[in-house]
């Protein structure tokens, strides 16, 4: 799927009726232009509330650019910031929850794939978190992350906190193949805190990652060891999205891979590359929406009602940069 919907687009999401859509870098043109594609794929499923995901962080994992939308700092920015001026810091966090915010709404996004709510740990792969995280102290990255959730929830957009129960630890990029961590069940849950801070997500995104101390065999995402200690741990109620089933890191073809995350106890599967065989092979191992689901975003779209993103995007971008790159000497 590119920035405009197909006739042959049209009928699959007509006929397949998924959960959502998310959007990808592929997909973003003018923003009249990408506005105009998701009113065209609620259209096509007949639910005006049916979910639009985009991954919009800040720093570089960002979908929608430059020069129509403004670039953000990264939140391992904000952490920086933190070490010398925390109050700068935590006002910079709720900025970059407004600003993505004020980016998201005005196309029709309503779910943000943000904040990062990962802690960084020595010796990780240096690029898969690396700058996405606020900090390696999962106190830092619980209060930053919860600020900039709040900012997020308080204008109306869904936030997914990602990637549980923790990516901080990987040596391998998930993206090409599957990291294994062997830390104990103490230390896996000390990358528990900053989740624990953020159960008013709708949704968190599961990591496709092997924790030996929990499973031996399987990745989180496909898991029922992993994700029932996940929620166990956090009391977490609201619903579990794959991280992209596409990744290196699973095995097996998609329909094996949607089933193996859904028998696991994630709500909702996310297939990214957007081919028509593998958008249908995963709608229909992750079959129909079941009321559990339709329940939690609901509730969410109800509660929803009344807000709103307030404020320019790059007007808001200007006060966190130059909170971020200003004199923080003093508080």
């Amino acid at each position: 799927m590119g920035p405009v919907l197909s006739d042959e687009e049209r009928s699959f999401f007509h006929e397949a009726n998924p959960f959502g859509l998310i959007l990808f870098a592929r997909n973003i043109a003018a923003p009249e232009t990408t506005a105009r594609l998701i009113a065209d794929f609620r259209d096509a499923v007949g639910r005006a509330d049916a979910p639009v995901l985009i991954d919009q962080e800040g720093g570089r994992v960002a979908r929608l650019k430059p020069p129509h939308w403004p670039a953000l700092p990264s939140q391992g920015a904000i952490g920086r910031l933190y070490e010398a001026a925390p109050a700068k810091a935590r006002a910079a966090a709720t900025l970059l929850g407004e600003a993505l915010a004020a980016t998201v709404t005005p196309i029709g996004v309503d779910v943000a794939c943000a904040p990062d709510a990962d802690v960084r740990a020595p010796g990780a792969h240096p690029v898969i978190i690396g700058d996405r995280s606020f900090s390696d102290d999962p106190a830092i990255v619980a209060e930053l992350a919860r600020l900039t959730q709040q900012a997020l929830l308080a204008a109306g957009v869904a936030t997914t906190p990602k990637h549980a129960p923790g990516h901080g630890r990987a040596a391998l990029d998930s993206h090409e193949a599957l990291p294994e961590v062997s830390d104990s069940i103490d230390a896996l849950s000390a990358d528990l805190a900053p989740f624990k801070a953020l159960k008013d997500a709708p949704f968190w995104m599961t990591a496709h990652i092997r924790y030996l101390a929990l499973d031996a065999d399987a990745p989180a995402t496909c898991s029922p060891t992993c994700l029932n200690w996940l929620r166990e741990e956090t009391g977490y109620a609201g619903m579990l999205l794959t991280d992209d089933l596409a990744m290196g890191a699973l095995a097996g073809d998609i329909g094996k891979r949607t089933c193996a995350a859904m028998a696991a106890g994630c709500d909702v599967a996310l297939y990214c590359p957007g081919d028509m065989a593998g958008n249908q092979a995963a709608v229909t191992a992750a079959g129909e929406s079941n009321d559990r689901v339709t329940d939690i975003w609901s509730a969410w779209t109800e509660a929803r009602t009344g807000r709103i993103a307030r404020g320019n995007a790059f007007q808001l971008a200007a006060q966190l940069w130059a909170l971020v790159e200003g004199d923080v000497s003093t508080e």
